[in-house]
């Protein structure tokens, strides 16, 4: 099955994953600048007003660069959408991103309404929805959305219980169009083992928050560069949905990382008002052990190029 032309042409099959606070415009524009897709959540503009700036100045950096550098390839721009009813600005965040025809939207929680769906499509757009088991996986392609984000074991943020290689190669008993691995894939070598299993793109965050241009604080950059997998907390008590954390900013929190309580899955908050537990409570993959310093978006790319096609060699493919 032929992927949509908004994932053809890559320079490496990546998409960024949207990550709360980090994922800002020039992170963004430094990935789709190195020619892999750059995401970022759409309540991160704050107010709501910020998302068509955001879309505007994205659009027109990119344009300005591949009209400056007419043989590089650019990568699209993509936009997380929470699909819950908190969230009191998705329907002005998917107009916004109507009117400047995203290419790729990502909607999570829940599958996208009909009305979502539509709108998207009108323009040519794709959605991709990201899920954590099989059942989440076949309502969502019930609902109608393009391709799937398998969010495996591992993952930063919000993540699934299920390894990658069951959730993978059951999801691909019913489904043949765009697949994104996400969890613990921070070098070249685990990108070619995603496709190796049946994924058509690696689906990557926590590398990004260890480059010059995520909007995070050098003390969690810091402690991205210092952690391990053994530093991984996963747990749904900051958000209501089992994600993994770095343990450090949970002690700074003055929290035992050890016996922490299970929250009310019932008082999930996402909108305009919510407050959000990532600002102090760092999200972050197991496979942060594999992330030594911190380069630009462009150096790390064409670190991951280089295992990428290295790895490629040493199994002669």
């Amino acid at each position: 099955m032929a992927l949509p032309a908004a994932l053809q042409n890559l320079t490496l099959p990546v998409i960024g994953s949207p990550m709360f606070i980090a994922s800002g415009p020039a992170l963004v524009a430094a990935q789709c600048k190195a020619g892999i897709v750059g995401s970022f959540p759409a309540l991160n503009a704050r107010p709501a007003e910020l998302l068509d700036t955001w879309l505007t100045d994205l659009k027109q950096e990119l344009a300005d660069y591949q009209a400056a550098n007419p043989g590089a390839r650019v990568g699209p721009i993509a936009v997380n959408q929470i699909v819950h009813q908190s969230n009191d600005r998705l329907e002005h965040d998917v107009a916004m991103c109507v009117k400047h025809q995203v290419p790729i939207i990502i909607s999570s929680l829940r599958a996208p309404p009909k009305e979502m769906l539509d709108a998207i499509h009108s323009y040519g757009g794709i959605v991709l929805h990201d899920v954590v088991s099989i059942r989440h996986a076949e309502k969502a392609l019930e609902a109608g959305v393009d391709g799937l984000i398998l969010v495996a074991a591992g993952a930063g943020g919000h993540a699934g219980p299920l390894s990658p290689f069951a959730l993978v190669g059951e999801v691909r008993k019913f489904f043949k169009g765009p697949i994104a691995l996400s969890g613990s894939i921070a070098t070249g070598d685990a990108i070619l083992a995603a496709q190796a299993m049946g994924a058509d793109f690696a689906y990557i965050g926590s590398r990004w928050l260890a480059t010059k241009e995520s909007n995070v604080t050098d003390e969690y950059r810091d402690a991205i560069v210092e952690s391990a997998a053994a530093d991984i907390v996963y747990t749904n008590l900051f958000t209501g949905v089992h994600g993994n954390y770095l343990k450090k900013s949970i002690v700074n929190a003055g929290l035992d990382p050890d016996a922490l309580p299970e929250s009310d899955k019932s008082k999930m908050s996402f909108g305009s008002g919510s407050a959000k537990a990532w600002r102090d409570i760092w999200g972050a993959g197991q496979g942060v052990g594999m992330m030594d310093d911190v380069p630009t978006v462009a150096e790390m790319v064409a670190r991951l190029k280089q295992e990428y096609d290295a790895a490629r060699a040493r199994l002669a493919l």
